[in-house]
Order: structure tokens, then sequence, then C-alpha cells
């Protein structure tokens, strides 16, 4: 028969699982000998049980019933007495901390009889009133599901302050919160105490699915299936008088990570006043004042636990007429840079090896780090506030399109009501982007994220018109200054003071570490991870300017260079020409033109990237992004011959892209298709990498490209783009050795791996659109259709678009890496797409055998981290 009930003295910190948190610490102190109330934990599998089932599993209220009377004996009072009672609380405990996310219930046990009696054995009638009105707010709150706000109005009625409410005032309050509580429950306050516990413990169960709890978990991605336990303890009372109150602590700094005991304490207090911030706390060197021995031995324990867990420590505790009570503990949170000072710290200490330290510090906590900030201090209140995209704080003059950004001697934020690829060199050029439609997959969200760019999308009160912007009742113009926070959606008018990232700066090599607590934790860290690292980290960059960048926070080389960004903006007339050619030398003649052009690029790539890999994917563009849209040049035209006007080149344009429109230019003629179907293309390419290559060369540098053919879907395909490509090397004296891969983004290439690994030196995948693929969805379209309805249902923990999805997509990584490298032992393996920088899916591809990740500059140190964290065996952080 399964047991669903504990002890606290049968647990340790280790059975998290079965415990949750808070009751495996609080198992963990009774072991250490620490003060901790008598109780016992209710199991997280009597929560799974109670949440499908919807009544408690059999046996459960016996077990409680049985560790009950073992806190009556070790307490030496009764549950249920009227004359001097036994008081419990019921308080939640998830794995993972989920802080003011599910329930708690103090002082069960109080009613109509027993508080005089309590009154009577304490002496002390207000203590009793208060605590019995606690009881019928907390539990009509959360049993029930009385609002909090009809309780707050007798509060306020009665005075407002509950710490200066005399015993009669209290007492009064009690008969109103009654009242309350049948008024809107139909029923009078429970009189019984086991009554009380046992719907105490529901309910508590129940806050597991309350809505707060589920946001939380989905943004912390915690599963949604673990349940919480319930840890039922013998009351102590903070709010006995002036010898007593509550308090909460650390062992360290949770802000900045330095040594010292940080907290606050609350005289004639319980926990929740604390919280609750209604109340002004004092610091706990003033508690070493008031009660020097309880401060000393709240010292001498809260040392003891920080080398029991070789960490930072929250804890709370109570003490109750000069006795101290340990209530919880745990690792607390901290800020990111806390974390990494912190980690430091306790290798300096001796307590972790420079592994753990890894495992104690996140790539999501760099990424924060690594993102300017507004310093809102003098800041107006914001205008709208829409979905932080991607983190950052930008500042900068409207713009409504890409080339007003492109054109722009200042910083500007480019205004749009969403993003497509055209806008790109705007995107590049401005100091960030605001949309009013779109999420955080949209496309200016993901492509900012790649940028490093600081996004809001989703601002849906931005009323755009032209050339200009209504929101909050205020039209804003082309040139009028706003700031625009990407971690917290907010978009003010004016200019907000911002705080450049010094980690940044320092991975820029303008600030050093020496003498900085946070850059020399970081700096060691990170020189730990890339000596640990099994995987490589190379960077997704398209000139020199990128590439450089890229060398600079640690790329190992260039694991995606898209040469179709090297056609927007002046040179897309190129390749207009080239796709209107109506003969071979029409053609010819628009490739000759792209030539050196190309060539010149790529000097500048190598150089960048000098002894380093550079793997240049060959043109892979949906033909529509260099055309205009069909819409677009049927109006031109149209207008045109209304005005008798001679259309011209429009005319030409528009009869191309009718012969060549797509309904879905993504599966369309694009990648390897398209360099099939325009002879020349690709020869022309290659031969710029060569010539590039050889020029580098006999400059006396050493570089070392690799060509990337696109969306390979059949091994005939490469075959025959390989075949053109070793003519045209041949035909280039003083080039050096270059490999010939392919990207890996269709399903049927990742199946048939195998094959296509006897025409390829390496894969790459492409997993933005291996993903797209898969699923059967665009990732520019869903986003506002029906992503955040899947995500609320718990289909996505996460979008496919940000964190690989392991059981599909990744499933097709596996499988192409197994049978890639059966045919070729020695093939290189890596990953070009979005998720190349994303911290869970580093550590998938580390799992998959991948040799590396490419991503964005931006995001290079986010990946080096994430590849020494996956090499160290570190599958998340247990301080959520």
């Amino acid at each position: 028969m399964t047991r669903y009930v504990y002890d606290f003295v049968e647990g340790d910190k280790d059975l998290k699982d079965l415990l949750g948190g808070k009751g495996a610490n609080l198992a963990e102190m009774t072991r250490m000998g620490l003060p901790v109330p008598p109780g016992f934990t209710v199991t997280t599998e009597a929560c799974r049980e109670y949440l499908r089932t919807g009544s408690m599993p059999p046996g459960v209220l016996a077990e409680v019933e049985d560790h009950l009377r073992l806190v009556q004996n070790q307490v030496g009072k009764t549950f249920g007495d009227s004359g001097d009672p036994l008081l419990l609380s019921v308080r939640s405990g998830a794995k993972f901390s989920m802080p003011g996310m599910m329930e708690t219930i103090l002082d069960i046990g109080l009613n109509d009889a027993s508080v005089t009696g309590l009154a009577r054995q304490t002496g002390d009638d207000r203590f009793a009133w208060d605590s019995y009105r606690r009881l019928i707010q907390m539990f009509g709150k959360t049993v029930f599901e009385v609002p909090g706000e009809a309780f707050d109005e007798e509060l306020a009625a009665a005075g407002g302050m509950d710490a200066d409410l005399s015993t009669a005032q209290l007492r009064d309050l009690v008969f109103a919160y009654k009242k309350v509580f049948h008024t809107h429950t139909g029923r009078d306050f429970p009189q019984g105490s086991h009554e009380q516990l046992f719907l105490a413990i529901g309910a508590v169960f129940r806050s597991w699915n309350a809505e707060r709890a589920t946001l939380y978990r989905r943004q912390e991605r915690i599963p949604q299936d673990l349940g919480t336990a319930v840890n039922v303890m013998a009351m102590v009372f903070g709010n006995r008088g002036e010898d007593s109150g509550t308090g909460v602590a650390f062992t360290r700094d949770p802000a900045t990570g330095r040594r010292g005991v940080y907290g606050d304490y609350l005289r004639n207090a319980q926990g929740e006043d604390v919280v609750a911030g209604i109340r002004n706390t004092m610091s706990l060197s003033e508690l070493a004042v008031i009660d020097p021995a309880g401060h000393t031995q709240l010292l001498s324990i809260m040392q003891r636990l920080e080398q029991r867990y070789r960490d930072l420590c929250d804890i709370e505790f109570t003490i109750e007429n000069g006795k101290l009570w340990m209530l919880q503990t745990r690792v607390g949170k901290r800020t990111p840079g806390a974390a990494f000072v912190i980690a430091a710290q306790l290798v300096d200490e001796g307590a972790i090896t420079l592994d753990e330290a890894l495992q104690r510090v996140t790539g999501d906590q760099l990424a924060q780090l690594m993102f300017p900030s507004f310093d809102t201090t003098a800041a107006p209140p914001p205008l709208t506030t829409g979905v932080p995209a991607s983190p950052g704080a930008a500042v900068g003059a409207i713009v409504f399109d890409s080339a007003a950004a492109a054109a722009a001697t200042g910083p500007v934020i480019l205004v749009r009501r969403e993003t497509n690829p055209d806008d790109l060199p705007g995107m590049i050029a401005a100091q960030g982007i605001l949309t009013s439609r779109g999420g955080k997959t949209s496309h200016a969200a993901v492509v900012a994220r790649g940028m490093g760019k600081t996004c809001v999308c989703g601002a849906d009160e931005l009323l755009l018109d032209g050339g200009s912007v209504t929101v909050a009742g205020r039209t804003l113009r082309a040139g009028d200054v706003i700031s625009i926070d990407g971690t917290s959606g907010k978009v003010y008018a004016g200019a907000v003071a911002v705080r450049p990232s010094p980690v940044v700066r320092y991975f820029e090599g303008e600030l050093t570490a020496h003498g900085d607590p946070l850059l020399s934790a970081v700096e060691r860290l990170m020189i730990h991870a890339d000596h640990v690292a099994r995987m490589e980290v190379h960077a997704n960059a398209d000139t020199g300017a990128d590439a450089a960048r890229a060398r600079r926070f640690g790329a190992s080389g260039v694991g995606l260079c898209r040469t179709e960004h090297m056609f927007l903006g002046d040179r897309r007339e190129l390749v207009e020409r080239l796709i209107l050619a109506e003969d071979d030398a029409a053609r010819t003649e628009a490739l000759a033109a792209q030539l050196p052009l190309q060539r010149a690029d790529f000097v500048e790539l190598f150089a960048a990237m000098d002894g380093l890999p550079v793997t240049v994917r060959l043109i892979d563009p949906p033909l529509h992004e260099f055309l205009p849209p069909l819409e677009e040049l049927t109006a031109r035209v149209a207008r045109a011959e209304a005005l008798g006007t001679d259309p011209g080149r429009d005319a030409t344009l528009l009869a191309a892209v009718r012969r060549m429109h797509e309904q879905n230019p993504m599966l369309g003629l694009r990648g390897v298709r398209l360099g099939l179907v325009i002879p020349g293309l690709f020869a022309m390419q290659v031969r710029a990498i060569a010539e590039a290559a050889a020029a580098r060369v006999a400059a006396g540098g050493d570089p070392r490209p690799e060509i990337m053919v696109p969306l390979v879907g059949a091994v005939q395909e490469l075959e025959t783009v390989r075949a053109e490509a070793e003519a045209v090397l041949a035909g280039v004296p003083g080039a050096p050795p270059i490999r010939i891969g392919t990207m890996i983004e269709v399903p049927r290439a990742a199946l048939t791996a195998g094959h296509i690994a006897a025409a390829a030196e390496f894969f790459s995948f492409g997993t933005n659109d291996l993903t797209q693929m898969t699923w059967g969805f665009s990732r520019d379209d869903v986003e506002g259709v029906f992503f955040g309805r899947y995500l609320g249902l718990g289909i996505f923990a996460a979008s496919p678009f940000e964190t690989i999805d392991g059981d599909g997509v990744g499933e097709l990584v596996r499988i192409a890496v197994e049978r890639g490298r059966a045919a070729r032992p020695d093939l290189t393996v890596g990953v070009c797409g979005e998720h190349g920088g994303d911290p869970a899916s580093v550590r998938f591809f580390h799992d998959a055998g991948l040799d590396y990740v490419s991503c964005s500059p931006f995001r290079i140190p986010i990946a080096r981290l994430e590849a020494g964290r996956a090499a160290t065996g570190a599958s998340g952080s247990d301080s959520r």
C-alpha cells in the first residue's frame, strides 16, 4: 500500500520529488538538530492522486491522524482541545520553489471555544483574537475562495492597521469576518478542528492548479504534473508580544552576492505580515540589539545551513517569547549577477568545484547580464506595454520604415505593425524594434533576439497611420524620441537614461575583470566552460564586422554566412536583373556584375576569421524576398496605365512576378532548387569564395572556407551541385582546400542522411526550417493564430522556435547524426538555426553528439557557457 505521510524526522534534503522542497528541507533541518516545530509532510504523490480523482487517496486521512498524534505527544497539547489547543499551520511545498504562488493557512484548530482557551493559557486575549481573525481570513480566501477584498473592507472599517487594534476591536473583527464568510459561502465558519485541517490540505492541493501557479510554472518551465506536498506543522507564534516576531534572512546578499547576513525582522507579527509589506521591518542588526541571544543563535544556524547546502540559503524564522524556531530553508533565489559572484566565492572557499560552479549559473542568467537596462528612477509613466520579445533598453527617434532607419545618422527605433524580411536593413540599423502586432515568435522577435536587438512586440494599443502613431491619447510622429524596454515590454515617451551592460563591455574588450567581483566571476567561469566543453561555438555572421565581434565574444569560427543577406539594399537590383534575364547572355552579364562584390564580401569575412573555419551558405532566398509584392506591382502598373504613362520596368517586373508567383514561397523555388534552376548562380558564388580565399592566402592569411548547400532533400541534388562546385574550385589557382557540405532542414534530408553523407563532408542543421516543416506551420504566421492558446493549454511548454522540440524535431536530428556518421564516420555535424544560442537547446545538441552550435554574435557567450555546463552534466538549475 502506498504511503502518503512522513514525519519530519524521516526525510532529508534529497527527497524533493516526494516531499517537495520545503518538506525535504524541514526534514533536513530536523535531522541536523535545529529547532524545527514538530510536523509531517503529505506527499506530492497524494496531491497528484487528489487532483486526478478529485478526492483524497484512500488511507491519507488515517495516516494524517496517526502522525498528528505523534505531534501532539511531542508538543504536549491536543489538537481540538478547547482548553489548551494545539494549533497547526498548513503550507504548500513543491519540488521547485514557487514563492507566493500557492497557499498557506495558519492557526488551524481555533474556533469559538478554543479561542478563549488560548487566551486563558497564554494570558493574552489580544493575541488569541488576532490569531482567530487571521485563521478566518486565510481559511475563507484559500478554502472557499471568499474575495480578499471583503475581509480588507472590514479591516479598514475597524481601523486599517491590525497592529493598532485593541482586543475588543479584534473580537469585533472576528464576528465581522464570520459574517463575511457566511455571506459568501452560505455556511458558518467550520468549528471542527479536524474538518478545518482536512479542508485546508485539499485546498493547498488544489492551489497547484491555480491560475497564478500555472502561469508561473509555464514561465519558469517547471513541469505541470509534479504536484505539491503539504507540510503540517505545530504553530509557533511571532505575534505574542514585543519579545516575539518573524523574519526572513539570507546567508549572503541575494542582490549582489556579497558575503554577510541579510534579512528583515518584524516584531509581534506572523510570517505573512513580512511578505505583505504593510508594516516596516527592521534589519537583522537591529535584532541583535533587542534580542542578542536570538540573533547569535540565528547566525550560527545560518552558517551551519550554508555549510550543509554549500550555497546561499534563504531562511524563514519565528521568535516566540524569546525562543527561536526555524520554519523553512531553501537554496535562495538570487539575481543573475549574484549567481556568478556566489558561485566563484564558493569555489574560493573550497565548498564546491569549478564544475559545480558551472551548474550554479545558467545561460539565461548570463543573457540577462548582457542587456543594457533603463534607470527608471526618473522615468515617466509608460505610454503602453507590449510583449517583451528581446531584452534590453533602447532609445531613439521614431522611424516608420526600413529605408529611413538605414539612412538615419542617429539612433532610431523602427516602429511597424509587423516586420518582414525586407525590413532587415532597417532592423540592423535601428537601436530597437517596436511592433503593434506579433509576439515572442514573430519575425521581429526572432530576428531581434538573434541580433541582440531590443524588441517589444504586440503593443496593440499603438495605432499606426502612415507617418504617425497614436497611443494613450498622444500622437507621435517620425523623429519623436521614445524608449522601449525589451525586458518589461514598457514603452516610454522621450529618452530614459540607459545603463550599458558592463558584461558586454568586458566581452568587447572595453573593460577588464580586474577588481570587479562580477566580471571576475564571469571571466573565471567562462574560461572553465571553454576548457571543459566538448562542443565548439561558432557564429552566424554575414559581414566582416559581425565576424570580428563574434571573435571578440569567443567564437571558434563562422557556422553560417547567409549570402542572400549580401544582396539586400542597393544590390537588390542585381538579383532582379538575374531573375529577369531572358537569355544566357543577359544572365551571364548579371552574374558577372555580382562576382566582384561577392568576392570582396568574402575577403573581408575571411580576414576577420583568419585561421578559423567559415561556413558559407549558398544563396537561399524565397524569391518573393527579392521582388516587389505582386499586389504592389499590380497597383503601380494599373496606376500608370490609368494615367496614360509608361509603366516601364514595373511592367517587366510584374510579368516576372506573375510567372514565378508561388502560393507558399517558403516551400518553393529557393535553396538548392534555385541554384539548379538558374544556371551559373551557385558557380558564381563558389568562384567568389575560392578567389577570395586565394587572395587571402596570397596576402599571408589562413582562410578556411567551407561551402554549404541549402535545402537539400535528395542526395542527387547535392551531387549535382558538388560536381559543378568542384569543377569551379579546380580552376582557381592558389585556393586552399574547401570542404563541401549541406544544411539538414527538410525532414527527408534527416531520414536519408546516410545517403546524403556520401556527398557531404559536413552537416549543419537548419532548425528553423526543420521545425516549420516538421510541425507543418509557419513561424511568421502562427503567433497570433494559435500559439498563445497552445501555450495556455500546455501543448507547448515553450515555443518550438525558441527551444528545440526534442521529441519531434530533435528525434530527426538524432536520426540524421546516427545515419550520417554510420555512412561517414568523420562527418562534422553542427547546428546553425535559431536554437544554436538557446540554453536548453545547446544542452540537447551536446547530448545528441553535435560538434558545434552556431548562433548570433550576441549569444556566443551564452552558448559557450551552456556548452561547458552540458559537458559537466548540468541539466538545469534546481534553484528555480
